[in-house]
Protein backbone atom coordinates (compact mmCIF):
# COMPACT_ATOMS: atom_id res chain seq x y z
CA UNK A 1 0.00 0.00 0.00
CA UNK A 2 1.38 3.30 -0.29
CA UNK A 3 0.85 6.32 1.53
CA UNK A 4 3.06 8.28 4.51
CA UNK A 5 3.83 8.19 8.12
CA UNK A 6 5.39 10.94 10.14
CA UNK A 7 6.04 10.05 14.21
CA UNK A 8 8.12 11.40 16.67
CA UNK A 9 10.57 8.18 16.71
CA UNK A 10 12.60 6.80 13.55
CA UNK A 11 11.97 3.14 14.90
CA UNK A 12 8.34 3.73 15.01
CA UNK A 13 7.67 5.37 11.55
CA UNK A 14 9.78 1.96 10.23
CA UNK A 15 7.10 0.10 11.73
CA UNK A 16 4.56 2.01 10.18
CA UNK A 17 5.90 1.56 6.95
CA UNK A 18 6.35 -1.69 7.43
CA UNK A 19 2.62 -2.08 8.13
CA UNK A 20 1.90 -0.15 4.31
CA UNK A 21 4.64 -2.55 2.47
CA UNK A 22 2.65 -5.55 4.02
CA UNK A 23 -0.57 -4.05 2.36
CA UNK A 24 -1.60 -2.50 5.64
CA UNK A 25 -3.88 1.27 5.12
CA UNK A 26 -3.56 4.01 7.42
CA UNK A 27 -5.08 2.48 10.66
CA UNK A 28 -2.55 -0.76 10.36
CA UNK A 29 0.41 2.03 10.05
CA UNK A 30 -0.64 4.51 13.16
CA UNK A 31 -1.67 0.68 15.40
CA UNK A 32 1.98 -0.56 14.38
CA UNK A 33 3.82 2.59 14.97
CA UNK A 34 1.83 3.35 18.20
CA UNK A 35 2.86 -0.16 19.92
CA UNK A 36 6.61 1.03 18.87
CA UNK A 37 6.34 3.92 20.24
CA UNK A 38 5.04 2.28 23.73
CA UNK A 39 8.90 0.55 23.78
CA UNK A 40 11.17 3.52 21.91
CA UNK A 41 9.73 6.16 24.10
CA UNK A 42 8.81 5.43 27.46
CA UNK A 43 9.29 8.68 28.65
CA UNK A 44 6.53 9.72 26.41
CA UNK A 45 4.35 7.19 25.95
CA UNK A 46 3.50 3.60 27.41
CA UNK A 47 0.89 0.79 27.79
CA UNK A 48 -0.17 2.24 30.61
CA UNK A 49 -1.51 5.42 29.06
CA UNK A 50 -4.35 6.80 26.91
CA UNK A 51 -4.88 7.76 23.47
CA UNK A 52 -7.20 9.58 21.22
CA UNK A 53 -7.49 9.12 17.59
CA UNK A 54 -9.47 10.51 14.69
CA UNK A 55 -10.19 8.16 12.12
CA UNK A 56 -11.14 8.96 8.24
CA UNK A 57 -12.84 6.07 5.71
CA UNK A 58 -12.35 6.49 2.14
CA UNK A 59 -15.82 7.97 1.96
CA UNK A 60 -14.73 10.68 3.57
CA UNK A 61 -16.48 9.54 7.01
CA UNK A 62 -14.59 10.72 10.33
CA UNK A 63 -14.97 9.06 13.58
CA UNK A 64 -13.21 10.04 17.12
CA UNK A 65 -11.87 7.32 18.84
CA UNK A 66 -11.89 8.51 23.00
CA UNK A 67 -9.40 5.55 24.48
CA UNK A 68 -9.23 7.49 28.02
CA UNK A 69 -9.36 6.19 30.97
CA UNK A 70 -11.57 6.40 33.88
CA UNK A 71 -10.48 6.56 37.86
CA UNK A 72 -11.01 3.44 40.01
CA UNK A 73 -14.52 3.13 41.30
CA UNK A 74 -14.15 2.31 44.55
CA UNK A 75 -12.07 5.27 44.92
CA UNK A 76 -13.74 8.52 46.50
CA UNK A 77 -12.83 12.51 46.53
CA UNK A 78 -12.87 12.37 50.46
CA UNK A 79 -10.50 9.75 51.02
CA UNK A 80 -7.87 11.43 48.41
CA UNK A 81 -8.70 14.66 50.38
CA UNK A 82 -8.07 13.26 53.46
CA UNK A 83 -4.70 11.70 52.18
CA UNK A 84 -3.56 14.85 50.03
CA UNK A 85 -5.27 17.89 50.90
CA UNK A 86 -6.33 20.31 48.21
CA UNK A 87 -4.32 18.54 45.50
CA UNK A 88 -3.62 15.64 44.00
CA UNK A 89 0.17 14.27 44.22
CA UNK A 90 2.16 15.01 40.61
CA UNK A 91 2.66 10.99 40.87
CA UNK A 92 2.44 7.86 42.59
CA UNK A 93 -0.53 4.90 42.63
CA UNK A 94 -3.33 8.09 42.99
CA UNK A 95 -2.66 9.67 40.00
CA UNK A 96 -2.96 6.24 37.87
CA UNK A 97 -6.36 5.89 36.16
CA UNK A 98 -7.18 2.55 34.15
CA UNK A 99 -5.19 2.53 30.69
CA UNK A 100 -7.43 3.10 27.47
CA UNK A 101 -4.73 3.27 24.70
CA UNK A 102 -4.87 -0.44 24.02
CA UNK A 103 -8.27 -0.75 23.98
CA UNK A 104 -7.98 2.36 21.88
CA UNK A 105 -5.97 0.31 19.40
CA UNK A 106 -8.83 -2.29 19.43
CA UNK A 107 -11.14 0.27 18.77
CA UNK A 108 -9.43 1.71 15.77
CA UNK A 109 -9.07 -2.24 14.72
CA UNK A 110 -12.40 -2.97 14.18
CA UNK A 111 -13.40 0.57 12.42
CA UNK A 112 -11.36 -0.93 8.98
CA UNK A 113 -7.81 -2.36 9.64
CA UNK A 114 -6.11 -4.86 6.93
CA UNK A 115 -3.72 -6.70 9.02
CA UNK A 116 -4.01 -9.13 11.81
CA UNK A 117 -2.98 -6.93 15.07
CA UNK A 118 -0.62 -10.02 15.79
CA UNK A 119 1.46 -9.03 12.95
CA UNK A 120 1.28 -5.49 14.30
CA UNK A 121 2.56 -5.70 17.33
CA UNK A 122 6.03 -7.72 16.38
CA UNK A 123 7.85 -4.48 15.81
CA UNK A 124 7.17 -3.43 19.12
CA UNK A 125 7.71 -6.90 20.86
CA UNK A 126 11.06 -7.44 18.47
CA UNK A 127 11.85 -3.74 19.98
CA UNK A 128 10.94 -4.57 24.06
CA UNK A 129 13.79 -7.33 23.53
CA UNK A 130 16.44 -4.40 22.75
CA UNK A 131 16.14 -0.96 21.23
CA UNK A 132 18.44 2.24 21.61
CA UNK A 133 17.83 4.47 24.26
CA UNK A 134 16.60 7.92 22.59
CA UNK A 135 18.34 11.39 22.93
CA UNK A 136 14.85 12.54 24.71
CA UNK A 137 14.22 9.16 26.87
CA UNK A 138 18.22 9.79 28.38
CA UNK A 139 17.59 13.52 28.85
CA UNK A 140 14.55 12.58 30.47
CA UNK A 141 15.97 10.10 32.66
CA UNK A 142 18.26 12.63 34.19
CA UNK A 143 15.65 15.28 34.85
CA UNK A 144 13.54 12.77 36.11
CA UNK A 145 15.92 10.56 38.48
CA UNK A 146 14.66 11.15 41.60
CA UNK A 147 11.19 10.17 40.78
CA UNK A 148 12.18 7.35 39.06
CA UNK A 149 14.07 5.97 41.41
CA UNK A 150 11.53 6.05 44.06
CA UNK A 151 9.95 2.84 42.25
CA UNK A 152 11.74 0.04 42.20
CA UNK A 153 10.45 -0.62 38.59
CA UNK A 154 11.73 2.05 36.81
CA UNK A 155 15.00 2.19 38.90
CA UNK A 156 15.50 -1.25 37.79
CA UNK A 157 14.94 -0.39 34.20
CA UNK A 158 16.27 3.39 33.54
CA UNK A 159 18.67 3.44 36.71
CA UNK A 160 20.21 0.24 36.42
CA UNK A 161 22.86 0.03 39.24
CA UNK A 162 21.99 3.66 40.06
CA UNK A 163 23.53 5.48 36.77
CA UNK A 164 21.09 6.55 34.16
CA UNK A 165 20.41 4.93 30.98
CA UNK A 166 22.69 7.17 28.44
CA UNK A 167 22.00 7.71 24.78
CA UNK A 168 22.57 5.02 22.63
CA UNK A 169 23.09 2.22 24.94
CA UNK A 170 20.72 -0.67 24.94
CA UNK A 171 17.20 -0.66 26.40
CA UNK A 172 16.32 -4.07 27.21
CA UNK A 173 12.63 -4.89 28.57
CA UNK A 174 12.09 -8.88 28.29
CA UNK A 175 8.65 -8.34 30.61
CA UNK A 176 7.21 -6.07 28.15
CA UNK A 177 8.21 -8.27 25.33
CA UNK A 178 6.17 -11.35 27.13
CA UNK A 179 3.54 -8.74 27.31
CA UNK A 180 3.42 -7.64 23.46
CA UNK A 181 3.66 -11.57 23.08
CA UNK A 182 0.69 -12.32 25.06
CA UNK A 183 -1.18 -9.54 23.76
CA UNK A 184 -0.27 -11.47 19.97
CA UNK A 185 -1.73 -14.21 20.92
CA UNK A 186 -4.60 -13.84 23.17
CA UNK A 187 -5.86 -10.26 21.48
CA UNK A 188 -6.45 -6.92 23.22
CA UNK A 189 -9.07 -8.24 25.82
CA UNK A 190 -6.06 -10.22 27.98
CA UNK A 191 -5.02 -6.28 28.34
CA UNK A 192 -8.69 -5.98 30.56
CA UNK A 193 -9.93 -9.13 31.07
CA UNK A 194 -7.36 -12.00 31.30
CA UNK A 195 -4.12 -12.99 33.25
CA UNK A 196 -2.45 -10.79 32.43
CA UNK A 197 -5.07 -8.36 33.35
CA UNK A 198 -4.61 -10.00 36.84
CA UNK A 199 -0.87 -9.25 36.93
CA UNK A 200 -0.54 -5.68 36.38
CA UNK A 201 -3.75 -4.91 38.61
CA UNK A 202 -2.28 -7.34 41.39
CA UNK A 203 0.95 -5.05 40.71
CA UNK A 204 -0.58 -1.74 41.26
CA UNK A 205 -3.10 -2.67 44.14
CA UNK A 206 0.34 -4.37 45.80
CA UNK A 207 1.57 -0.11 46.04
CA UNK A 208 -1.62 0.86 47.41
CA UNK A 209 -3.62 1.58 43.85
CA UNK A 210 -7.57 0.86 44.41
CA UNK A 211 -8.10 -0.46 40.48
CA UNK A 212 -9.76 -3.62 40.59
CA UNK A 213 -10.43 -6.30 38.06
CA UNK A 214 -14.09 -5.01 37.56
CA UNK A 215 -12.80 -1.17 37.06
CA UNK A 216 -11.04 -3.26 33.90
CA UNK A 217 -13.25 -5.69 32.67
CA UNK A 218 -16.04 -2.50 32.59
CA UNK A 219 -13.69 0.03 30.34
CA UNK A 220 -14.42 0.55 26.95
CA UNK A 221 -13.20 3.17 24.31
CA UNK A 222 -16.06 5.00 23.46
CA UNK A 223 -16.31 6.11 19.79
CA UNK A 224 -18.37 9.26 18.20
CA UNK A 225 -18.47 11.95 15.88
CA UNK A 226 -15.43 14.54 15.89
CA UNK A 227 -15.67 18.32 16.90
CA UNK A 228 -15.63 20.53 14.14
CA UNK A 229 -15.94 24.13 12.57
CA UNK A 230 -15.36 25.52 9.25
CA UNK A 231 -12.70 28.30 9.52
CA UNK A 232 -10.73 30.22 6.93
CA UNK A 233 -12.81 28.00 4.21
CA UNK A 234 -11.43 24.93 5.76
CA UNK A 235 -13.13 22.06 7.89
CA UNK A 236 -10.93 21.64 10.96
CA UNK A 237 -11.73 18.34 13.10
CA UNK A 238 -10.84 17.43 16.32
CA UNK A 239 -11.61 15.65 19.42
CA UNK A 240 -13.80 16.46 21.58
CA UNK A 241 -14.43 16.27 25.72
CA UNK A 242 -12.91 15.36 27.84
CA UNK A 243 -9.66 16.07 25.64
CA UNK A 244 -9.00 20.25 25.14
CA UNK A 245 -9.80 19.80 20.73
CA UNK A 246 -12.18 22.97 21.01
CA UNK A 247 -9.26 25.05 22.13
CA UNK A 248 -7.61 24.79 18.63
CA UNK A 249 -10.90 25.82 16.90
CA UNK A 250 -11.80 28.66 19.46
CA UNK A 251 -7.53 29.86 18.75
CA UNK A 252 -8.34 30.31 15.05
CA UNK A 253 -12.10 31.35 15.36
CA UNK A 254 -10.56 33.99 17.78
CA UNK A 255 -8.00 34.62 14.68
CA UNK A 256 -10.41 34.82 12.05
CA UNK A 257 -12.87 37.01 13.47
CA UNK A 258 -10.75 39.50 14.71
CA UNK A 259 -9.44 39.88 11.02
CA UNK A 260 -5.24 39.53 12.28
CA UNK A 261 -2.82 40.31 9.47
CA UNK A 262 -0.02 39.13 10.93
CA UNK A 263 -1.10 36.78 13.91
CA UNK A 264 2.77 34.94 14.33
CA UNK A 265 4.17 38.75 13.68
CA UNK A 266 3.44 41.74 14.89
CA UNK A 267 0.39 40.77 15.82
CA UNK A 268 0.98 37.92 17.89
CA UNK A 269 0.61 39.51 21.16
CA UNK A 270 -3.28 39.35 19.72
CA UNK A 271 -2.79 35.87 19.59
CA UNK A 272 -1.07 35.02 22.73
CA UNK A 273 -4.35 37.30 24.13
CA UNK A 274 -6.59 34.64 22.51
CA UNK A 275 -4.84 31.76 23.68
CA UNK A 276 -4.54 32.78 27.46
CA UNK A 277 -8.49 33.07 27.28
CA UNK A 278 -8.66 29.72 25.76
CA UNK A 279 -6.32 28.34 29.01
CA UNK A 280 -8.91 30.00 30.92
CA UNK A 281 -11.62 28.15 29.16
CA UNK A 282 -9.89 24.89 29.42
CA UNK A 283 -8.98 25.01 33.13
CA UNK A 284 -12.02 26.31 34.10
CA UNK A 285 -14.58 24.02 32.45
CA UNK A 286 -13.21 21.31 30.62
CA UNK A 287 -14.38 17.85 32.04
CA UNK A 288 -15.45 14.64 31.44
CA UNK A 289 -18.67 14.81 29.04
CA UNK A 290 -20.36 12.08 31.08
CA UNK A 291 -21.02 14.79 33.97
CA UNK A 292 -21.31 18.13 31.86
CA UNK A 293 -22.05 20.80 32.04
CA UNK A 294 -20.51 22.18 28.97
CA UNK A 295 -20.26 20.56 25.54
CA UNK A 296 -17.33 20.84 22.87
CA UNK A 297 -19.22 22.88 21.22
CA UNK A 298 -20.50 25.46 24.10
CA UNK A 299 -16.88 25.52 25.01
CA UNK A 300 -15.90 26.98 21.17
CA UNK A 301 -18.08 29.79 22.04
CA UNK A 302 -18.58 30.38 25.44
CA UNK A 303 -17.36 33.66 27.14
CA UNK A 304 -14.27 33.29 28.84
CA UNK A 305 -13.95 33.12 32.59
CA UNK A 306 -13.89 37.02 34.26
CA UNK A 307 -11.71 36.20 37.11
CA UNK A 308 -8.16 35.22 37.49
CA UNK A 309 -7.56 32.01 35.64
CA UNK A 310 -7.52 28.71 37.93
CA UNK A 311 -4.44 27.47 38.87
CA UNK A 312 -3.21 24.30 36.93
CA UNK A 313 0.31 22.46 37.36
CA UNK A 314 2.72 22.51 34.63
CA UNK A 315 1.57 20.35 31.71
CA UNK A 316 4.54 19.76 29.08
CA UNK A 317 3.07 16.90 28.23
CA UNK A 318 5.08 13.77 27.40
CA UNK A 319 3.32 12.14 24.84
CA UNK A 320 3.18 11.29 20.92
CA UNK A 321 1.89 12.33 18.12
CA UNK A 322 1.64 10.36 14.81
CA UNK A 323 0.06 10.53 11.74
CA UNK A 324 -0.84 7.94 8.66
CA UNK A 325 -2.55 8.46 5.18
CA UNK A 326 -2.77 5.52 2.74
CA UNK A 327 -3.64 6.24 -0.94
CA UNK A 328 -6.84 4.07 -0.90
CA UNK A 329 -8.28 6.98 1.09
CA UNK A 330 -8.01 6.50 5.00
CA UNK A 331 -6.11 8.95 7.34
CA UNK A 332 -5.61 8.57 10.99
CA UNK A 333 -4.20 11.48 13.23
CA UNK A 334 -3.42 9.32 16.82
CA UNK A 335 -2.13 11.15 20.08
CA UNK A 336 -1.17 8.23 23.09
CA UNK A 337 0.33 9.35 25.93
CA UNK A 338 1.56 9.00 29.57
CA UNK A 339 1.07 12.65 30.60
CA UNK A 340 4.18 13.89 32.24
CA UNK A 341 7.70 12.28 31.80
CA UNK A 342 7.41 8.97 32.53
CA UNK A 343 3.43 9.30 33.56
CA UNK A 344 3.31 8.52 37.13
CA UNK A 345 6.93 6.77 37.93
CA UNK A 346 5.16 3.74 38.36
CA UNK A 347 6.35 0.35 36.70
CA UNK A 348 4.63 -3.03 37.39
CA UNK A 349 8.11 -5.41 37.11
CA UNK A 350 5.58 -8.45 36.07
CA UNK A 351 4.23 -7.07 32.88
CA UNK A 352 6.88 -3.90 32.07
CA UNK A 353 3.99 -1.99 31.72
CA UNK A 354 4.77 1.73 32.79
CA UNK A 355 1.62 4.09 33.85
CA UNK A 356 0.29 7.59 33.20
CA UNK A 357 -0.41 10.34 35.48
CA UNK A 358 -3.70 11.48 34.01
CA UNK A 359 -5.61 11.49 37.07
CA UNK A 360 -3.49 14.71 38.73
CA UNK A 361 -5.57 16.49 36.07
CA UNK A 362 -8.77 15.72 38.50
CA UNK A 363 -9.66 18.95 40.78
CA UNK A 364 -10.04 17.76 44.28
CA UNK A 365 -11.81 20.47 45.30
CA UNK A 366 -15.80 19.13 44.76
CA UNK A 367 -17.83 22.56 43.53
CA UNK A 368 -15.72 22.07 40.13
CA UNK A 369 -16.27 20.70 37.02
CA UNK A 370 -12.99 18.57 36.81
CA UNK A 371 -13.52 17.24 40.55
CA UNK A 372 -12.59 13.84 41.20
CA UNK A 373 -15.46 10.91 40.97
CA UNK A 374 -15.31 7.00 40.48
CA UNK A 375 -15.42 6.07 37.21
CA UNK A 376 -14.59 10.14 35.87
CA UNK A 377 -12.54 10.27 33.09
CA UNK A 378 -9.93 13.08 33.92
CA UNK A 379 -9.37 16.66 31.37
CA UNK A 380 -7.05 15.76 28.86
CA UNK A 381 -4.46 17.76 26.93
CA UNK A 382 -4.85 15.22 24.06
CA UNK A 383 -6.02 16.13 20.63
CA UNK A 384 -5.91 15.02 17.09
CA UNK A 385 -6.61 16.94 13.53
CA UNK A 386 -7.79 16.49 10.33
CA UNK A 387 -8.30 19.37 8.02
CA UNK A 388 -10.58 18.91 4.78
CA UNK A 389 -10.55 21.83 1.88
CA UNK A 390 -14.22 21.13 0.06
CA UNK A 391 -14.46 17.99 1.33
CA UNK A 392 -10.91 16.61 0.35
CA UNK A 393 -8.58 15.71 3.06
CA UNK A 394 -5.76 18.77 2.76
CA UNK A 395 -3.78 17.30 6.02
CA UNK A 396 -3.33 15.49 9.21
CA UNK A 397 -1.35 16.70 12.35
CA UNK A 398 -0.50 15.41 15.24
CA UNK A 399 1.89 17.06 18.42
CA UNK A 400 2.76 16.74 21.73
CA UNK A 401 3.22 19.51 23.79
CA UNK A 402 0.84 19.35 27.25
CA UNK A 403 -1.08 22.12 27.53
CA UNK A 404 0.01 24.11 24.54
CA UNK A 405 -1.06 21.36 21.72
CA UNK A 406 -4.10 23.46 20.62
CA UNK A 407 -1.36 26.52 20.63
CA UNK A 408 0.85 24.08 18.43
CA UNK A 409 -1.70 23.19 16.25
CA UNK A 410 -2.89 26.98 15.32
CA UNK A 411 0.34 27.89 14.24
CA UNK A 412 0.93 24.71 11.70
CA UNK A 413 -2.62 26.16 10.98
CA UNK A 414 -1.54 29.70 10.18
CA UNK A 415 2.00 28.62 8.35
CA UNK A 416 -0.02 26.21 6.30
CA UNK A 417 -2.48 29.18 5.15
CA UNK A 418 0.98 31.12 3.96
CA UNK A 419 2.07 28.35 2.02
CA UNK A 420 4.11 26.37 4.25
CA UNK A 421 5.48 23.01 2.99
CA UNK A 422 5.44 20.17 5.66
CA UNK A 423 9.08 20.36 7.05
CA UNK A 424 9.06 24.66 6.73
CA UNK A 425 5.39 24.35 9.60
CA UNK A 426 7.31 21.57 11.97
CA UNK A 427 10.30 23.50 12.19
CA UNK A 428 9.40 27.02 12.13
CA UNK A 429 10.42 28.80 15.40
CA UNK A 430 7.64 28.86 18.02
CA UNK A 431 6.43 30.23 21.16
CA UNK A 432 3.46 29.14 23.71
CA UNK A 433 1.53 30.44 26.46
CA UNK A 434 0.71 28.92 30.08
CA UNK A 435 2.40 26.83 32.57
CA UNK A 436 4.84 24.30 30.24
CA UNK A 437 7.43 24.29 33.15
CA UNK A 438 7.74 24.34 36.97
CA UNK A 439 7.86 28.48 37.59
CA UNK A 440 5.98 28.88 34.69
CA UNK A 441 2.25 31.11 35.26
CA UNK A 442 -0.40 31.41 33.33
CA UNK A 443 1.06 34.77 31.94
CA UNK A 444 4.52 33.18 30.80
CA UNK A 445 5.46 33.28 27.25
CA UNK A 446 7.58 30.19 26.53
CA UNK A 447 10.00 31.92 22.92
CA UNK A 448 12.29 29.79 21.17
CA UNK A 449 15.40 32.04 20.63
CA UNK A 450 15.36 32.02 17.19
CA UNK A 451 11.92 33.60 16.74
CA UNK A 452 12.38 37.05 15.04
CA UNK A 453 12.94 39.46 17.11
CA UNK A 454 9.78 41.41 15.87
CA UNK A 455 7.63 38.60 17.71
CA UNK A 456 9.56 38.58 20.59
CA UNK A 457 8.95 42.20 21.24
CA UNK A 458 4.94 41.82 20.47
CA UNK A 459 5.04 38.86 23.08
CA UNK A 460 7.56 41.74 25.75
CA UNK A 461 4.19 44.06 25.97
CA UNK A 462 1.64 44.25 29.28
CA UNK A 463 1.58 41.84 32.21
CA UNK A 464 3.03 38.68 29.37
CA UNK A 465 6.39 37.31 31.09
CA UNK A 466 8.78 35.82 28.34
CA UNK A 467 11.23 33.35 28.91
CA UNK A 468 13.68 32.42 26.51
CA UNK A 469 14.15 28.71 25.95
CA UNK A 470 16.89 26.96 22.66
CA UNK A 471 14.89 26.72 19.29
CA UNK A 472 13.66 23.30 19.01
CA UNK A 473 12.89 22.41 22.63
CA UNK A 474 11.21 19.92 23.42
CA UNK A 475 9.12 21.74 25.14
CA UNK A 476 7.66 23.17 22.14
CA UNK A 477 5.85 19.89 20.88
CA UNK A 478 6.79 17.70 18.68
CA UNK A 479 4.47 18.20 15.62
CA UNK A 480 4.07 15.46 12.82
CA UNK A 481 2.39 16.40 9.61
CA UNK A 482 1.23 15.03 6.19
CA UNK A 483 -0.13 17.40 3.72
CA UNK A 484 -2.42 16.10 0.57
CA UNK A 485 -0.18 17.47 -2.40
CA UNK A 486 -0.80 17.03 -6.60
CA UNK A 487 0.19 13.42 -7.01
CA UNK A 488 0.98 12.19 -3.37
CA UNK A 489 1.82 13.65 0.05
CA UNK A 490 3.87 15.90 1.92
CA UNK A 491 5.37 14.55 4.93
CA UNK A 492 7.61 15.65 8.05
CA UNK A 493 8.70 15.60 11.82
CA UNK A 494 9.32 17.55 14.14
CA UNK A 495 13.22 18.01 14.65
CA UNK A 496 12.51 18.61 18.10
CA UNK A 497 11.97 15.16 18.46
CA UNK A 498 13.83 11.84 17.37
CA UNK A 499 11.39 11.58 14.52
CA UNK A 500 11.17 10.74 10.97
CA UNK A 501 8.67 10.78 8.17
CA UNK A 502 8.35 8.75 5.16
CA UNK A 503 6.37 8.74 1.78
CA UNK A 504 5.87 4.97 0.66
CA UNK A 505 5.49 4.70 -2.98
CA UNK A 506 3.04 2.49 -4.85
CA UNK A 507 5.17 -0.90 -6.53
CA UNK A 508 5.37 -0.75 -10.23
Amino acid sequence: MSGAVATSHHLATAAGERALRDGGNAIDAAIAAAAALCVVYPNNVALGGDLVALVRDPNGGIRFVNATGRAPRAQSLASLRARHGDALPDRGVDTVTVPGGVAGWGAMHGLGARLDLADLLEDARLLAEESPVSRSTAAAIVIEREALAADQGCAELFLPGGQPLGAGTPLRQPALARTFAELQRDGIDAFYRGALAARWVGGLRGLGSLIDLDDTREYRPVVTEPLTRRVFGLDLFTAGPNSQGFALLRNVLAVETAGHADPLGKDAAALAAAFRQTNAVRSAWLNDPDVGPHDGHALVDIAAPAGPAVSAPPATGDTVGLVAVSDDGWAVSLVQSVYWAFGACVLEPDSGILFQNRGTSFSLDEGHPAAFGPGRRPPHTLMPVLVERDGQLLYAAATMGGQAQAQIHSHLLLRLLRGASAIEATSAPRWVVGTQDDGDVENSVIIEADVPREVRDALSVGDLRPRIVPPRDEALGHSNLIIAVEGGWDAASDPRSDGSAVVVEATR
